[in-house]
């Protein structure tokens, strides 16, 4: 399944040490895929530090869920926290790695996240925050939405939830490294091609000679 292979794909960027928030969505399931060995701290934005991989079913305390409502495994050490002490680690750069979805991202860095046309909304939460507060931002999303239209454009339509911003986007086939010129394609999921690719992004792409393609174990 696209989203698994997302989460999989997500989880080869986890480094020893890191500190990592992981946003709603395709990002939280990369919990379930940390390397072994690497010793991650993985942060929720609603209040908690170092959890794991999603618990089984009938071992979940609903006391303790990420910023999705999703239940969480606190690992040893683990604490949870008030929004307000969530907050202060990401507005004051403690966070090295933000991992969010996106409805657009473009090709200078830019991310739309989350006005979606038609839906009344209260607003992007704490996407600003993580997105301008932590070290690294990466995308995690399809390559193209429900009717088949790219996701990664020449130019977000929708309302910014920040410019400028982020640094790598992982989709279902494929990943790009966002430069200050543009976009790098950089790998290619198993039975993907770069014609595939070049058709279903809308971005420039500004490598067009090799790729590799990805091996998720």
């Amino acid at each position: 399944m696209p989203r698994n292979y997302i989460a999989r794909r997500i989880a080869k960027e986890f480094k020893d040490g890191m500190y990592v928030n992981l946003g709603i969505g395709i990002p939280t399931e990369s919990a379930n895929y940390i390397p072994e060995g690497t010793r991650v701290f993985l942060q929720t934005e609603n209040g908690g530090l170092m959890f794991g991989p999603k618990p089984k079913r009938g071992e979940s305390n609903p006391d303790i869920a990420n910023a999705g409502a999703e239940p969480i495994t606190m690992l040893p050490g683990g604490a949870v926290f008030d929004v307000a002490t969530s907050f202060a680690m990401i507005r004051g750069g403690h966070i090295d790695m933000t991992v969010v979805g996106a409805l657009e991202v473009d090709e200078t860095g830019n991310i739309a996240s989350w006005k979606i046309p038609g839906k009344l909304l209260t607003g992007m939460g704490g996407a600003m925050d993580l997105l301008y507060g932590c070290k690294r931002v990466i995308v995690a999303m399809t390559h193209t939405d429900k009717h088949g239209n790219p996701k990664i454009r020449k130019k977000c339509t929708l309302p910014l939830t920040a410019a400028g911003v982020v640094d790598m986007i992982i989709t279902d086939k494929a990943v790009f490294r966002v430069a200050e010129d543009g976009l790098y394609l950089e790998e290619l999921a198993p039975g993907v091609t770069a014609a595939e690719i070049e058709q279903l992004t809308e971005g420039t792409i500004l490598n067009i000679i090799e790729w590799e393609h990805i091996e998720i174990t």
